[in-house]
């Protein structure tokens, strides 16, 4: 997830070298695309990325941006953190201390992921950072599930269908995922909120609707 983080920052990865936490872009795509049985020939027109691209990625002779990662994550209909996670084995309990989650930063806030190893994803839940006048942006978001905030601090407000619903610290929204919705943080300071995400399906990707849309 700290790899993650650091491709939302436009940072770079050292080429054809793994992580402390045994992360190899390259490798994972390359595993990703063999399990789907695809060829990398495949894989570019699906993509609509070059071959020599993907061969230079999956060799480690270069970092893609975050933009191609998605375009990637797209055409294999996976999560983009599919590509940042590391061999380590699910746990049945995650433990994690208060300033020693990971997580990932992007341009108007950051997540932390509060179950990151867990052997089931079904819920995903995260403390979401949104730093004064954060929006979701104009298009709705829809997904499948359900969809839980609480707000510890400031104030969010969040757009579902037609209804607008503002909340302050202590305050929470319980919905169905399915209804366009929309959130902002309309105040002049940091606000900050329990987000759990429960889809139905797994192949549904909430959090980069939410939160990589730009």
């Amino acid at each position: 997830m700290a790899h993650f983080s650091a491709y939302l920052q436009g940072q770079q990865p050292p080429l054809e070298t793994e992580t402390e936490e045994g992360i190899n872009v390259g490798r994972r795509l390359r595993l990703l695309r063999t399990d789907r049985g695809l060829s990398i020939r495949a894989l570019a027109e699906i993509s609509g990325l070059n071959v020599n691209t993907l061969s230079l990625i999956e060799n480690g002779r270069t970092s893609p941006s975050v933009n191609t990662i998605q375009q990637l994550a797209r055409a294999l209909n996976v999560p983009i953190t599919a590509f940042f996670e590391t061999s380590a084995p699910k746990k049945e309990v995650i433990y994690q201390k208060n300033g020693n989650r990971p997580a990932a930063v992007f341009s108007y806030g950051s997540l932390e992921d509060l179950a990151s190893g867990l052997a089931s994803d079904h819920a995903q839940p995260f403390i979401v950072t949104l730093k004064p006048k954060a929006e979701s942006g104009a298009t709705p978001i829809v997904h499948t599930g359900q969809e839980l905030i609480y707000c510890l601090e400031g104030r969010i407000r969040y757009w579902i269908g037609d209804e607008s619903y503002d909340l302050d610290a202590g305050d929470s929204l319980v919905f169905q995922a399915y209804l366009p919705h929309r959130w902002l943080n309309p105040g002049d300071a940091p606000a900050r909120a329990l987000l759990i995400l429960c889809p139905l399906d797994d192949r549904d990707r909430p959090t980069e609707r939410h939160f990589l849309s730009g």
